[in-house]
Parts: C-alpha cells; sequence; structure tokens
C-alpha cells in the first residue's frame, strides 16, 4: 500500500494522508483513555507531574521548555505525546545518537593551535575570555586569517560560488538547508555534474523538511544516478514522526579543502534575487581561504559520516598550502548543534554584546528571544553602546513578523535602536561591534536556531573584511525605516492574539 501511495500520488500528498491517519489514531488512543477506568486517569496525571519535573531539572533552557510544561499540566496524554514527539526526540532517535556519536568521535581533527591561543590573549588581553571560551569552552579553533571576503547579497556572492567550483579538482562538499530547483541551483548543478565525470568526488546534503516543497521525494536518488553522492539530513519518516524539530539549518560549501562559502544563502532564487516574493532579499555569501577550510570540511564530514560512514580518516581531505601567506587578522568557525548542553552561537552573540563598548549593529530576520537575550541587549545599550538592529521591512511569514514587532518595545525602551528595511526581507545574520570583531552565520535570534537547529557561523577579529561588515550596516540603515516607541502600540485584540502566539513561540 505504502509503495502504491509512493508511486502514484505526490510526496505532499503522501505525507498528508498520513499525517490525517495519525491524528485518526491519536483521537481514538485519546477516546480509549477516557474511557477506561478512572485509576488510569489519576496514574498519568501523577506521571505528568514526574516528567514536568524532570523537564524543569534537565532543561537547558526553560524558556523554550514551558510550552510542554503546560499542555502537560493541562492535559497529560497529548501533552506527553507532545513532548515525546518534539521535545524529547533527540533521546529516542537513532539519527540523532549517530549524529552524536559521529560528532564526538571526530572532534580530535579540529586542530587547535595552543600557541595561537596565547599569542591572541597577548596581542589583545582585553579580549582574553572571548578567544578562551571559542577555542577551549565551545571547542572551535582559532586560526590566522589569510583572505576572507564578503557578499552583502546573494548575487554578489553567487558568480564568485561558481567560478570556484569549476577549479576544483579533488572533492566538492555541499550542506545547504533548502535547494530549489532554478537558476541558482542548476547553475550549480550543471558544473556538479561535469565535475562528477571528472572523477571529483561530489556531495550534496540538503534538509529533508527544508527542501520538502522544493524537491522530490526521488531527488536524492536523482543526483546519485547523476554520479553526486547525495544524503537528504533526518530524511522524514510520517509513520514515526509527523513533525520532526531539529533540522539541518547549516549552509556549507567546501572546494579541495582550499576555498569555504557559507552565509546565511540558501540555494534557491530569491536568494539572488531572480525572484522577488518579498521586495529585494538581503542576504550575505563569505568566502573563505586558508587553514580554516579546515574547520568548514570537519563539520560537513561529520554530518555526513553520521548517515554515510565513507570516511575512516578525515585528514585526507586536509589541504596544506606550501606557501606562507601574510595573516589579516584571526578567524574561527564553529558549529552549533542541539545534541549537547553548550549553546555556542547564543553565547558568542553574549559575548560579542558583554565586550562591546562603541557599538553593536545586528541583522536578523527573526526576533524571538527570552528575558536573558533581552536583558543582554539593554544591558549593553545602557552602558552607552549604539545598539540597533535591523530586521525585515516586508516579512516573508505574517506570524513571526507579528511576533517579532511584539519585542521591539521592551527593546526600545532600553536604549536599543530597531530599523526595519524598506526594500524588502532581511534574511542575514550577523553581529558586528567596535570594528574588531564580527560573526557572520546562519542562527538567527530565535528559539529553533539558538536551541533546535543544526547551525554554524563564522568569528572574525580583527580582519580587513570587518570594515566591509561594516559598511553593509551603513548602507542598509540609510534604506531602512527606525521604529519608535510609538509605532509599537498596537489594539488589544492583536497584543492578545501575540501574547497567546508567543506561548508557541518554541514551535515556530
Amino acid at each position: 500500500m505504502m509503495n502504491f501511495l509512493r508511486k502514484h500520488f505526490s510526496r505532499t500528498f503522501f505525507m498528508l494522508i498520513m499525517i490525517v491517519l495519525e491524528v485518526l489514531f491519536v483521537i481514538s488512543l485519546f477516546k480509549w483513555f477516557r474511557n477506561q477506568a478512572a485509576w488510569i486517569g489519576i496514574v498519568l496525571r501523577v506521571l505528568s507531574i514526574f516528567i514536568v519535573m524532570s523537564i524543569i531539572n534537565n532543561s537547558k533552557h526553560l524558556s523554550n521548555d514551558m510550552l510542554y510544561i503546560l499542555v502537560i499540566m493541562i492535559s497529560p496524554v497529548f501533552g506527553t505525546a507532545l513532548y515525546l514527539l518534539l521535545g524529547a526526540n533527540l533521546f529516542t532517535s537513532k539519527t540523532f545518537f549517530n549524529l552524536l556519536n559521529s560528532t564526538l568521535q571526530n572532534l580530535k581533527y579540529y586542530s587547535r593551535n595552543e600557541a595561537l591561543l596565547e599569542e591572541l590573549n597577548e596581542k589583545y588581553p582585553a579580549d582574553k575570555g572571548v578567544f578562551h571560551y571559542m577555542q577551549k569552552s565551545a571547542g572551535f579553533p582559532w586560526y590566522r586569517n589569510e583572505k576572507a571576503s564578503y557578499y552583502s547579497f546573494g548575487d554578489y556572492g553567487y558568480p564568485i560560488m561558481l567560478e570556484e567550483l569549476r577549479k576544483a579538482e579533488r572533492f566538492i562538499f555541499i550542506e545547504y538547508f533548502i535547494i530549489e530547483e532554478g537558476r541558482m541551483w542548476n547553475g550549480i548543478l550543471e558544473i556538479l555534474e561535469e565535475k562528477a565525470r571528472q572523477g571529483v568526488d561530489v556531495r550534496v546534503m540538503y534538509d529533508d523538511l527544508g527542501s520538502f516543497f522544493t524537491l522530490s521525494g526521488k531527488y536524492a536518488r536523482e543526483l546519485e544516478e547523476k554520479g553526486i553522492k547525495c544524503i537528504p539530513f533526518n530524511r522524514i519518516n510520517p509513520i514515526l514522526n509527523i513533525i520532526i524539530n531539529h533540522r539541518d539549518h547549516r549552509k556549507i560549501m567546501v572546494i579541495d579543502g582550499k576555498i569555504a562559502f557559507s552565509g546565511g544563502v540558501n540555494m534557491a532564487d530569491e536568494y539572488i534575487n531572480v525572484k522577488h516574493p518579498y521586495g529585494r532579499w538581503k542576504d550575505n555569501i563569505i568566502k573563505i581561504s586558508g587553514e580554516a577550510v579546515w574547520s568548514y570540511t570537519v563539520m560537513f564530514l561529520t554530518h555526513w559520516n553520521a548517515f554515510r560512514k565513507d570516511d575512516p580518516d578525515f585528514s585526507v581531505y586536509k589541504y596544506v598550502d606550501p606557501e606562507i601567506r601574510e595573516t589579516d587578522g584571526y578567524i574561527a568557525p564553529y558549529a552549533e548543534t542541539p545534541l549537547g548542553n553548550e549553546r555556542t552561537a547564543q553565547n558568542i552573540y553574549f559575548n560579542i554584546l558583554d565586550k562591546a563598548n562603541d557599538y553593536c549593529y545586528i541583522y536578523t530576520p527573526y526576533l524571538i528571544i527570552d528575558t536573558d537575550f533581552i536583558n543582554t541587549l539593554v544591558l549593553a545599550a545602557k552602558r552607552g553602546v549604539d545598539v540597533r538592529l535591523i530586521t525585515p521591512g516586508i516579512p516573508d511569514k505574517k506570524i513571526i513578523y507579528m511576533i517579532t514587532q511584539s519585542f521591539y518595545a521592551p527593546l526600545i525602551e532600553g536604549g536599543v535602536r530597531i530599523f526595519e528595511y524598506t526594500p524588502g526581507f532581511v534574511h542575514s545574520k550577523v553581529f558586528v561591534s567596535d570594528d574588531k570583531i564580527s560573526t557572520v552565520g546562519t542562527v538567527n535570534l530565535d528559539y529553533r536556531s539558538l536551541y533546535l537547529h543544526f547551525e554554524n557561523g563564522t568569528c572574525f577579529y580583527d580582519c580587513s573584511v570587518i570594515k566591509d561588515i561594516k559598511q553593509d550596516f551603513i548602507d542598509a540603515f540609510a534604506e531602512s525605516r527606525e521604529i519608535k516607541l510609538e509605532d509599537t502600540r498596537h489594539g488589544i485584540i492583536r497584543t492578545f492574539l501575540v501574547s497567546v502566539l508567543k506561548l508557541f513561540a518554541s514551535l515556530m
């Protein structure tokens, strides 16, 4: 029956059928529990209390888990099922056990240069804690930056991607949240097919949910037939899990171990402004060369080998440049994962805000933050730091946009300045501060990016590229509308609606 459905109906239709069947099953289960002896209800309520206590005692972020606590207390059966489905699937999924094992086994490949860390500490003693946190606590090494380029729009960086892909001789690794057939991806795919015919090791990994509406369920097989190895990350299994809550939101491209690309851009036409569903799409691409490319390579191979154990030794993909090149500051690529207790991206953001003296400029498409983050932003502003956020002027998701705007008032009252980018949608995720430190990556200021998804970013310190990043903000401010406190006042109905929606913020 399953094979018949897959063969004769679209993937979306098949998923909807399975969801309807699962919903009917859950409703029947609830009715069965309700019709049983009273003692079953008592047992479930006692069990729900223990589950809530366990969540409170073991929560990595209590604000994120408050929804589960509330729903479990109101409806023990439904709430417990929801938590096991969304909140606890890290503990029940074979996929995530494989990811955890691969992550732990391959930490050894990160090249931690203790002499370089000491050099940073001596050269910049005021920021010693920032360097120590990244390399010692988060586990991501610093490198001397050879060359980094920042492209303030996807359409500026895309031709550079194509140019570098054409030079590939050994391998191409690609890991993106969304891939959609169109001018952008088809231009890249044409090169990948040619390189695969030449014997280049070409691998593509995309998030199965992120690309659910843009690629067919057979797309990975189609790439394999072209000689391109392909993995859909955390493939959706509607029978076991309707909603998979932890996605691969990373954007990584590695070419021969010499060049890496990252940033906020996915592989779809709106990201290079071929399509304009939400006005001008404001995003970025970064290009890295030099030793730091190795960290991107390890990130990719770690995920790849959680699904296919193809590489017993990652070091064969490490490129060592025989030339000694001039250093342009320092760089530390990093990964974010829901598998451990470390909240790397959030802590980097907090470190930048805590150390800021002059200014801190921030791009974020979504603003769904907790009290700790609000207090950190406001405290920086109260210290006299010029804290500014740029959010979209045209939303891609109206409900999320309403929630984003609901955070404006407490921030503006605390001295934070907020700007909406009037030409269109902002998808960049960037911090820059005091002309000396910046981070560019995939991590939004929302619960999903900060606590649930697999993400990546790149921290720059004392690099010339920071001037380009700051200039990008200055240009964007000129095209943005500053939000005033009076702009944040809305009617009672909208205020109530947003308050209700905020309860479900951790699921959005």
